[in-house]
């Protein structure tokens, strides 16, 4: 009982208790625990969790209802120490210490612990994060790669993480593509070395050469996707839009993004741009960013305004179509409507 005094008093030292924080709520709950702590009893069989959080812990019905599942292995109120599953001294207090050190305020930390409360014992997470930090430049930045992908906080720094970074610099890409293609696929920074690389190989097997401005797109785009799969997709943009391997090599190499999109998705704008407005396949190989445009906000309506101005003399009858459809919003809706 003493022990888990100290422990939440040593917790309260260590970070606020700004009222809405979840550090701050835990030790809430762990006051209310100590108050009510029981000496030491037998087993119930009929002990409920969720009963025990409501009338001891303070929680609401809901939040009891949320949290009772992580707690089933509980069969008795004879031990609340159990709901500190680290040592503050040994645990906690030079890992808040480190983050603190690198930068992080208290609020930052109370986020990173509510999105893994789980791996914010380890003590790679201090180390982990000032690296990342880094690589991503802002803390907003970090969190939502973290979001995505836990294993950032707990992932071997030195046999997996930098070894992923280096890989990604091996094949041309600087600090800023670094950022964006891990913000992007943060899975890259924690998966297998050879993986990255694989990955990397697969992109100037397409035809898109390291270093250039659409290699980080293209990772982005066939990252932790099969060699088998990528051909498919792009035996499909062939098929679809009637194009030679010349004609799929310069559409992949403009617009990385195309082979995400699914059949379906290709099909409709392939019938529309080819078949409707008669469009050559080589037009649009060089031009593939149109095949990401939306085709009822974008494509069709933009289309036909532009029919009408030709048809009725308002348009130079030579003017590109692309020209019209890669402006924004409001240049199309001043310049042509």
């Amino acid at each position: 009982m003493l022990r888990l005094r100290l422990r939440c008093r040593a917790l309260s030292q260590l970070l606020p208790p700004p009222s809405s924080s979840p550090i701050s709520q835990l030790l809430g709950y762990h006051s209310r625990l100590l108050s009510a702590a029981a000496p030491v009893v037998s087993p119930n069989p009929s002990f409920a969790v969720e009963d025990y959080l409501v009338s001891t812990c303070g929680l609401t019905r809901a939040q009891a209802l949320k949290a009772s599942p992580k707690l089933a292995h509980l069969r008795s109120p004879a031990n609340p120490d159990a709901f500190l599953c680290t040592k503050v001294d040994k645990g906690l207090s030079p890992i808040v210490a480190g983050l603190s050190g690198v930068g992080l305020s208290d609020p930052e930390m109370a986020r990173l612990l509510s999105l893994a409360p789980d791996r914010f014992r380890c003590r790679s997470i201090v180390p982990n994060i000032h690296y990342c930090l880094c690589i991503f430049v802002s803390y907003e930045n970090l969190l939502s790669a973290v979001k995505r992908n836990f294993y950032i906080l707990t992932s071997n720094l030195e046999r997996v993480i930098k070894p992923n970074v280096a890989a990604l610099r091996e094949f041309g890409l600087g600090p800023c593509a670094i950022a964006k293609l891990c913000l992007a696929q943060p899975w890259l920074l924690t998966c297998n070395v050879e993986c990255v690389r694989a990955t990397a190989v697969c992109v100037q097997g397409l035809g898109i050469p390291r270093g250039s401005g659409m290699f980080r797109h293209a990772l982005s785009a066939v990252a932790f996707v099969s060699e088998e799969k990528i051909a498919a997709k792009v035996e499909h943009l062939k098929k679809t839009f009637r194009w030679s391997d010349a004609e799929v090599g310069i559409a992949i190499s403009k617009a990385p993004n195309v082979l995400n999109k699914t059949k379906e998705f290709l099909q409709r704008r392939s019938e529309f741009l080819i078949s409707d407005l008669g469009l050559e396949p080589a037009y649009i190989a060089h031009r593939p960013v149109m095949l990401s445009y939306s085709l009822e906000g974008r494509l069709r309506p933009r289309s036909y305004v532009v029919k009408f101005l030709k048809a009725n003399g308002l348009l130079d009858p030579d003017r590109d179509l692309y020209s019209v459809l890669v402006v924004t919003e409001k240049v199309f809706m001043e310049r042509f409507t």
